[in-house]
């Protein structure tokens, strides 16, 4: 419940952010998919904390020293220990 309720308040935040300030700046991001793009997708497969955390990580790497290109969010790992 705590995570659909916290999911909620985060992908309401990115696309608030996407729709309302993201088109006042210059598309800077060096990565496809966006990084807000990446953000919404993490928090939709992974959950509010784990997504949050990998957007967060992801936001981290978006500089002019870091990557870029295609980088899509992680799947869900398989559970290993049967």
């Amino acid at each position: 419940m705590l995570n659909r309720w916290l999911s909620y308040i985060l992908t309401s935040l990115v696309q608030f952010y996407k729709k309302f300030i993201s088109p006042l700046t210059p598309a800077t991001c060096r990565y496809e998919p966006s990084c807000s793009s990446y953000m919404l997708k993490a928090i939709e497969t992974h959950g509010a904390f784990k997504g949050f955390w990998l957007g967060i990580k992801r936001i981290a790497r978006c500089n002019p020293w870091g990557g870029c290109g295609y980088d899509p969010v992680p799947g869900k790992s398989e559970d290993k220990s049967s």
